[in-house]
């Protein structure tokens, strides 16, 4: 069976602007069973300014936000290799690109697919821009209403762009009162899009729960150790819990292939005689004796006497002749 649902491992800026260190999570990752894996590309200079705060204030490291950018840039060569590197490895290389001069970057190295941020839904001019480029879109929805959903795939209607949405809520790490499941089968009926789910909660509850409601895509972040520097880490997936995801994920797919029917079937009859039970008597009885509920039991297997369904119809009959203790009870031991 194909895999249906799509599993994207986020790197993001776990590497901490080493490439080393990002080149090593693909080695990894690689050996998780992961689809994707995906990357932010930050260029400073085009992105941020001197007013971006922190959103937490995390980095001891970096005296501002911008610098924290400067730090997480790859040049385009760069970028290259860690594509190439994933594509050897047999796994897609995607990456959210955060301003005009990133979409630029990213078509350059021949990405197949862009995934926009839930912060960047609302950037038309960077949506229009990534839209003539052909390329399939993933869009988040953390920050945005159902509106501002429909206003940002209008933007891609002129291109003809391949879409597929990602329900994500933007906390870190999210709560199970935050995951927002039912609008995975909500977004998906709405828009007709393939959808799907972006994990901030640091656990593989979530995914697997959303991998049974229907999410086509799922997305998470990943770190060697959640103890590791970086604002996303509490939030993310260890390679351990991703392995396990993985496989949970899979056996919830070959799942939903496979529905079940609440029918008789022919396969089921073997495993009915073993596990289903026939009336006996729990004490010895002489002729004539009525059958009463309080001198019956219930015992396996099914087919050596009758179904224990169907004890009403003994009730008050009489022993035709003489039965001992645990005997099978049958039609023919009744009268009439």
């Amino acid at each position: 069976m194909q895999n249906k649902i799509q599993l994207i491992a986020e790197i993001g800026q776990a590497h901490e602007g080493s490439l080393g260190i990002a080149h090593s999570y693909i080695d990894a990752l690689a050996e998780t069973g992961v689809d994707a894996i995906k990357f932010q590309t930050h260029i400073a200079e085009a992105e941020s300014s001197a007013y971006e705060a922190f959103r937490v204030k995390f980095s001891k490291e970096d005296a501002t936000r911008f610098d924290y950018w400067k730090r997480m840039e790859f040049s385009p060569e760069q970028w290259k290799g860690l594509k190439e590197h994933c594509e050897e490895k047999g796994m897609e290389f995607m990456s959210s690109p955060f301003s005009m001069a990133a979409v630029e970057l990213l078509d350059s190295i021949g990405v197949k697919r862009f995934k926009i941020g839930s912060g960047e839904v609302s950037n038309h001019l960077m949506l229009n821009r990534i839209g003539k480029t052909g390329k399939e879109v993933i869009l988040s929805s953390g920050l945005s209403s159902i509106a501002e959903i429909e206003e940002s795939i209008r933007v891609f209607e002129p291109y003809g762009t391949k879409l597929s949405l990602l329900q994500c809520t933007t906390s870190y790490p999210t709560r199970p009162e935050e995951w927002g499941l039912n609008l995975i089968p909500e977004l998906k009926s709405r828009f007709g899009l393939p959808t799907g789910f972006s994990d901030h909660s640091g656990d593989i509850y979530a995914g697997l729960a959303a991998a049974a409601v229907g999410a086509e895509l799922l997305e998470f972040h990943v770190v060697f150790d959640k103890r590791m520097f970086g604002p996303d880490a509490g939030s993310s997936l260890t390679l351990t819990q991703i392995k396990q995801l993985v496989a949970g994920v899979r056996a919830i797919e070959t799942a939903l292939a496979y529905p079940l029917v609440k029918e008789p079937s022919d396969e089921k009859k073997p495993l009915k005689t073993i596990f289903e039970k026939s009336l006996a008597l729990n004490r010895e009885l002489e002729a004539g004796a009525e059958i009463t509920v309080e001198v019956l039991e219930a015992k396996k297997p099914k087919g050596y006497g009758i179904d224990a369904k169907n004890y009403t119809f003994v009730l008050g009959k009489k022993l035709r002749t003489p039965k001992k203790k645990w005997d099978f009870l049958n039609f023919e031991d009744l009268d009439e």
